[in-house]
C-alpha cells in the first residue's frame, strides 16, 4: 500500500471514529439513568443499628450508630460556622484578600462556639462522644414507639440535641 493511500485510510478511520463518538455520546446521555439524591436514613433504621451499641460497642452496627451521630453534630456545627462567617462578611461590605482568605479557612474554636447557637444546641466544654451518643440513643429508643416509621433519623437526632444541650441565652 502506498504512503498516500495509507495516510488517506487513517484519515477516513479518524472520520469514522469521530462520527461514531458524536452519535454515541448523546445516546449514552439519554440511556444513562439520572442521578438520585442520597436516600434518607429513617429513625427506625438508625435505631436498628443503635440497638447493638451496648452489646457490641466495637461492632459494625454500633460504629454505624456512633459515626452517624458524630457526623450529624460535626456537619451542623461546621455548616453553621461557615454560614455565619459568610453572612458576617456580606454585612461588613468589601473585604481584603487576607480577610477573605481567613474567612474561607476552617472556622476556629471561637467561630464554632458562636455557630452552635445557630444550630440550636450548644455542646459547651469538650464532651465525650460516647456520652453524647448515649443521650441521643436513649431519646431515640424512648421515642421509637411514637416516631413515624419514615421520620428521618436526622430529625430525631436534632430534636434530642436541642432538648438535652440547649443554649443559654
Amino acid at each position: 500500500m502506498s504512503l498516500k493511500k495509507q495516510h488517506s485510510s487513517k484519515r477516513n478511520t479518524a472520520k469514522i471514529y469521530s462520527t461514531l463518538a458524536g452519535l454515541l455520546l448523546p445516546l449514552q446521555c439519554v440511556l444513562v439513568p439520572s442521578a438520585h439524591s442520597v436516600e434518607v436514613l429513617s429513625a427506625h433504621e438508625l435505631a436498628s443499628h443503635c440497638t447493638r451499641l451496648s452489646a457490641e460497642p466495637e461492632g459494625a452496627d454500633a460504629q454505624y450508630c456512633v459515626r452517624y451521630i458524630q457526623g450529624f453534630v460535626d456537619g451542623a456545627i461546621a455548616t453553621d460556622a461557615r454560614v455565619m462567617l459568610n453572612a458576617e462578611s456580606a454585612l461588613s461590605g468589601d473585604e481584603t484578600f487576607t480577610e477573605r482568605a481567613m474567612r474561607t479557612r476552617m472556622p476556629g474554636r471561637v467561630d464554632r462556639s458562636r455557630a452552635e447557637k445557630l444550630a440550636g444546641f450548644c455542646l459547651g466544654e469538650p464532651l465525650q462522644l460516647r456520652e453524647l451518643v448515649d443521650v441521643v440513643v436513649a431519646d431515640l429508643m424512648a421515642d421509637l414507639a411514637t416516631t413515624a416509621k419514615d421520620e428521618p433519623a436526622m430529625e430525631v437526632v436534632y430534636k434530642s440535641l436541642m432538648k438535652n444541650y440547649p443554649c443559654n441565652p
